[in-house]
């Protein structure tokens, strides 16, 4: 071998040792990137949030077992009762007062007794009624209290309870066994014997406290799609008042703009040739309106989110911590997602924040629509909260948590995956500025968010309920509606009422209304209420006496009572409104949290409406009231089917107490009217359907706590902007290396249905 050929090889050597020694330090500087650092550790006592925990599966059969065994009486599971029997509707947490939650919290006072709240239907008694028992302690049940009077100021009459599973099993056998008396007519119209329409149900239950008769809208059911786009013209009214279910019975039949006494009769008005009949032919799958299936093969995936050395918040328990903020978070089974004990930097911002009740309210020219006012606490918004898509309803990479029920059943249910938090960017700076003058420089800071979210399918509708906690101290609540329209058919003047959607379908209007309580404690639980405004007054120039100038100036007003503190919906309010501390901030202003409302409400319903005090919280955009603990709910989920003598009226909360150096409650309702259009169908998008509001840092701090975040980014045109150590948005090439493994797509949300 020639000495040339020895130097040539030698050199390719030398050459490859030094490509894997360059590639083994790339590997290792990547490595150590990508390694998942720990959240920040926060300084609240591990355990303290556990106050607020939802009940565990083993808790809630431990007080079924108790009741089962102490109350003397036969109870039925509730997914088999009868209306004459009794059983167990739900089990619930019961929250501990606020002064024993704060003397734990704060005080280094005793831990205050676990306990639930179990809802129960007496239907076998000589004065059948709904009770109430507060059941503890847990985890071994050892007593139990009658609070139904304490709550209500006597008892729940029978016929408020919210409609069972198995009650609307029993109507629909029952409007089955109708749908044979017409079966020439069913044949005309529907091309169908009645087993392939499908009922659904409309509330409130007549027009007087005791009524208990119901409006069904039959729709054609088509698997694999939304029927409530099919609506085929017949609507039934149900009497299903009787504790014997063999007495139930059908009081009216709907069809086409006209109402029969009977089945029977539309049959033989249909036989005797008085009835015009619109023929619909029963909707093939691919051709049907509510079909949601793809209809082009998937493209290239869209953007992915993730981060590069795993999360940054901190999940233990019912307990999140993330860059400052800390949050204690549940799921009710009947008004959904609840968080307590909201901190920033170790300083209780909000003690509750929780959804409260959510409105639809419909209008239509056929009975089922023209009645509808949906009040969703009583059917459960948080029961009926089930798993999350990863990747579409939330990131992929969130973290997705199990929540626990107990509803209309003595065995606890599971919705895998039912909550999930995750930090969000959203592709918008927090803060930012471009110095082009003086001197030259960059600096700002992402907005990057922790989002809370659950999403509730409540019917036809699915709302989104986001939770987001922003890095200069803001909280943020949002709710977007999206699933499926709420349909009539389509007769006569039916464009009064909506627009029309499809060959036999009205998109009738609505409208959503949400009810939150926000019960902030800003710098302690002493606050006032502050609104501040804008104003001009017309002043003579200083420098030119001989002219005028229009200056604005700054209106400030402590509201003083309840009754000042209640802004009627769809009325303007002060543009600034505050919940201030008596203690100021450096520069000598009061600390404060702003309410900023984002919304587009419809109108409350008239006061002159019999039902009107049962959401009487709708007739304010924002009240603000003392916090009392007899006050802890704007309604209730017996509302629903008594409005006429409701439950709880939260108009009854406002009655002029004084809301100085107070602790201070604000209800706060959005919403928006909805006009179904064609680009409704098959679903109702999220665009421009989404309202929520604000609790923003008003003079809380001494200047945005947001500067304080490793996030930021500065730099000036005399350094090396592609420096990591100067700048982080040069690391973020090697961090791009660190894309996580993604587990494969798991979804088992059909599977407790």
């Amino acid at each position: 071998m020639s000495l040339k050929t020895v130097l040539i090889l030698l050199g390719l050597a030398l050459a490859t040792i030094f490509a894997l020694v360059c590639v083994l330090l790339t590997r290792e500087r990547t490595a150590r990137a990508c390694q998942h650092l720990p959240p920040e550790q926060e300084d609240m006592e591990d355990g303290q949030s556990l106050v607020f925990a939802d009940l565990t599966p083993e808790e809630m059969s431990q007080v079924v077992r108790y009741l089962q065994g102490h109350l003397g009486v036969p109870l039925v599971d509730a997914s088999l009762a009868k209306p004459s029997d009794n059983c167990i509707a739900s089990v619930d947490l019961q929250v501990p007062a606020k002064a024993e939650v704060l003397r734990f919290l704060d005080g280094g006072g005793a831990r205050p007794p676990r306990e639930a709240l179990a809802v129960l239907y007496f239907g076998q008694q000589p004065d059948p009624n709904i009770t109430e028992y507060v059941v503890g302690p847990l985890p071994t049940p050892a007593y139990h209290r009658d609070v139904t009077v304490q709550k209500y100021g006597g008892k729940v009459p029978y016929h408020r309870r919210p409609v069972t599973g198995k009650e609307y099993l029993d109507i629909n056998a029952l409007v089955q066994r109708e749908l044979k008396k017409a079966p020439r007519f069913l044949t005309a119209c529907c091309e169908s014997d009645g087993t392939n329409l499908v009922t659904l149900t409309t509330a409130p239950r007549g027009f007087k406290s005791g009524d208990r008769t119901t409006w069904f809208v039959l729709f054609h059911n088509v698997p694999g799609t939304g029927y409530y786009l099919s609506p085929v013209g017949l609507e039934v009214l149900v009497d299903h008042g009787d504790l014997h279910v063999s007495r139930w019975q059908l009081r009216q039949v709907f069809y086409n703009g006209r109402y029969f006494a009977s089945t029977g009769d539309l049959e033989q008005e249909f036989v005797a040739g008085a009835l015009e009949v619109v023929r619909i032919q029963q909707p093939q799958a691919d051709a049907v309106l509510g079909s949601m299936k793809p209809r082009r093969p998937p493209g290239s995936p869209g953007p992915l989110q993730f981060e590069p050395q795993g999360p940054r918040y901190r999940l233990r328990d019912n307990h999140i911590t993330f860059q400052g903020w800390s949050i204690a978070f549940g799921m009710s089974p009947h008004t959904g997602p609840r968080l307590f004990d909201i901190r920033y930097h170790g300083e209780r911002i909000v003690y509750e924040l929780s959804l409260q009740e959510a409105l639809a309210l419909y209008g239509s020219n056929c009975p089922g629509g023209m009645s509808t006012r949906y009040l969703d606490g009583s059917f459960g918004i948080g029961r009926f909260a089930y798993e999350l898509v990863q990747g579409l309803d939330c990131p992929y990479t969130a973290t997705y948590v199990d929540r626990h029920y107990l509803a209309e059943t003595d065995t606890p249910k599971t919705n895998q995956n039912s909550l999930c938090i995750f930090e969000h960017d959203s592709a918008l700076p927090l803060r930012r500025h471009f110095s082009d003058s003086q001197s030259f420089y960059y600096g700002g800071l992402r907005k990057t968010t922790l989002v809370i979210r659950t999403i509730s399918t409540l019917i036809n509708y699915d709302y989104i309920w986001d939770f987001m906690f922003h890095g200069d101290g803001a909280v943020e609540v949002r709710v977007h509606a999206t699933g499926y329209i709420s349909s009539s058919f389509f007769h006569g003047q039916g464009t009064d009422h909506g627009n029309r959607v499809g060959p036999h379908t009205l998109g009738t209007m609505h409208l959503h209304h949400i009810h939150y309580k926000v019960d902030l404690d800003v710098d302690g639980q002493r606050n006032s209420l502050e609104t501040q405004d804008m104003e001009y007054e017309l002043v003579k120039d200083p420098w030119s006496a001989q002219n005028t100038i229009e200056r604005p100036y700054l209106r400030r007003e402590r509201l003083e009572k309840e009754d000042e503190a209640a802004f009627p919906l769809n009325v303007p309010m002060p543009r600034y409104l505050s919940f201030v501390s008596p203690k100021p901030n450096k520069w000598e202003h009061p600390r404060s949290y702003r309410i900023q409302i984002i919304s587009f409400p419809g109108k409350h319903l008239p006061s002159s409406s019999s039902m009107e005090r049962s959401i009487s919280w709708g007739r304010y955009q924002l009240a603000v009231t003392r916090r009392k603990e007899e006050e802890p709910t704007s309604t209730s989920i017996y509302n629903q089917n008594d409005p006429w003598t409701p439950t709880v009226a939260f108009a009854d909360f406002i009655n002029n107490e004084t809301i100085t150096n107070e602790d201070l409650v604000a209800w706060i309702t959005v919403g928006f009217l909805h006009i179904p259009r064609a680009e409704d169908i098959p679903n109702t998008v999220t665009v421009g359907n989404g309202v929520g509001f604000f609790l923003r840092p008003y003079n809380y701090f001494n200047e945005d706590p947001s500067v304080d975040s490793s996030d930021s980014v500065y730099f000036s045109s005399e350094q090396d902007v592609g420096a990591c150590g100067t700048n982080p948005l040069s690391c973020l090439s090697s961090a791009a290396t660190c894309a996580p493994h993604l587990p494969q797509f798991h979804f088992g949300g059909f599977l407790n249905l």
